[in-house]
């Protein structure tokens, strides 16, 4: 599964480096059938836009866009809901990984830990 999760990444972050445009990254998840989730509980921050793929049984990829007055800050999670319907209006029941991504060096971190943890 964190597999799937890695390459889902790299399809959506296929920008400039060290630079990340929110409105392409949006154009990207609409065109991989992610689902826009109205944001409507206390979980994620007010105004976060959420895009969600059920990627297993009530298991979703979770992308959270936050808009900051100073810096674009995308959330991605695996986590496990009761259905669709409850993202954006309960905690999940199991976050099975987060990671935050303000630049593209935050996923090439990533991507080199892994490799290393393969070894």
């Amino acid at each position: 599964m964190l597999l799937i999760f890695i390459i889902k990444i790299q399809i959506v972050f296929t920008l400039e480096p060290d630079y990340m445009d929110c409105q392409k990254i949006i154009n990207n998840l609409k065109h991989k059938n992610f689902i826009r989730v109205i944001n409507n509980g206390k979980w994620f921050e007010e105004g976060a836009t959420i895009y969600a793929k059920e990627i297993n049984e009530n298991v979703f990829l979770l992308f959270i866009i936050l808009k900051d007055i100073n810096i674009e800050n995308i959330q991605a999670l695996i986590a496990h809901f009761d259905s669709i319907n409850s993202i954006g209006t309960k905690e999940p029941e199991q976050i099975m990984f987060y990671l935050s991504i303000k630049n593209k060096d935050d996923l090439h971190y990533f991507e080199q830990y892994l490799k290393k943890s393969n070894n």
